[in-house]
């Protein structure tokens, strides 16, 4: 003796928004997220970077005038050019990244999308020394 069971489907909000290719992206907007601009990198080997002192010089593999790049928790978004933008550093946007080009920039020099990468000094945080002009 089996009995089939129907049960009455309610329509959600969201439901209906998704149906009608409207996503309510709201609820993630106070979600925190992590933003950097990074200048450059380089590879260095574990002597070098002990040999490090202040005063200290390191190239990195960019072009001085050339974009730095805006990464969201570590993924690049965006290109722009740094301000100063009182007595604070900033990033004026001049070019998002479309899904191309940020699988293309998200693992330079060798690294992969496996989380594994290539060895490398990541100086995006380096803060400018006091007194320091750009």
């Amino acid at each position: 003796m089996s009995e089939t069971i129907e049960y009455e489907q309610f329509e959600t909000p969201a439901a209906a928004a998704a149906a009608n290719g409207e996503a309510d992206l709201r609820r993630l907007s106070e979600i925190p997220m992590e933003l950097s601009v990074e200048i450059g990198r380089t590879q260095t080997t574990v002597g070098d970077t002990l040999d490090l002192r202040v005063g200290s010089l390191i190239e990195l593999e960019r072009e001085a005038g050339a974009p730095a790049d805006l990464l969201v928790n570590g993924t690049p978004i965006a290109r722009g050019e740094v301000v100063v933008v009182d007595q604070s550093y900033g990033l004026r946007i001049t070019e998002i990244l479309d899904a191309q080009d940020q699988v293309e920039h998200a693992h330079p020099n060798g690294g992969s999308q496996d989380g594994t990468a290539a060895p490398e000094a990541d100086v995006a945080g380096v803060d400018a020394p006091a007194g320091a002009e750009g």
